[in-house]
């Protein structure tokens, strides 16, 4: 059991709601907290925020004790440079089908950014603007992570899961089967077991 508040960040599609399934699977007494991007995806614009830095310190700004992060794609570069600029305040860690802040073309991912596009017309322009995230030096992660990934996933393949839990030192890969890049989602409960067992 844990009393640890999981804050659940989503990626560039920027909804609250994108994490609740696997939540719901998760014991009831678990404090959680569900984070939504202001101006990504579909959700309402916010003039304060105008990139990757201003949302992380939305969560920053709600971490006033250790909790542990659960983060999907674009939420999981968030959550890496979160644990390594708050050491402290990171429990344990979930990167879910991430980038993580390693060079996703040369391992093999494609492009989401025109489909992305086609999806939230409306979405910000400066999300699609970035073109890769910064590097990161994911080697100095202290805290334990579990790392999931879904074998049918192009935007992030297996490859960049298998990256990272080389370079992470106290890192775990689980691969999904026939999971895509909303793995989270359409797998609930088989992810939900994963980070119960994790998060214990």
């Amino acid at each position: 059991m844990t009393t640890t508040r999981i804050l659940f960040l989503p990626g560039a599609g920027g909804s609250p709601h994108f994490w609740k399934a696997v939540a719901a699977a998760l014991p009831a007494d678990w404090p959680k907290e569900h984070f939504g991007w202001p101006g990504l995806g579909d959700q309402p614009h916010d003039p304060a925020i105008r990139s990757l830095d201003d949302l992380k310190r939305l969560v920053t700004a709600n971490m006033d004790g250790p909790v542990d992060l659960v983060a999907q794609s674009m939420g999981g570069v968030l959550a890496a440079q979160i644990a390594l600029e708050h050491p402290e305040l990171v429990r344990r860690l979930v990167l879910c089908v991430t980038s993580g802040g390693v060079d996703m073309a040369g391992l093999g991912a494609s492009d989401w950014r025109a489909d992305y596009r086609r999806s939230f017309p409306k979405a910000v322009e400066w999300i699609t603007d970035i073109r890769s995230s910064a590097p990161l030096p994911v080697e100095m992660i202290a805290a334990p992570t579990l790392l999931i990934w879904g074998d049918r996933d192009a935007i992030s393949p297996i490859a960049v899961g298998r990256h990272l839990a080389s370079r992470l030192p106290n890192a775990h890969l689980e691969i999904v089967p026939g999971g895509d890049h909303d793995v989270a989602s359409t797998h609930a409960d088989h992810v939900a077991r994963l980070i119960a067992r994790h998060l214990s």
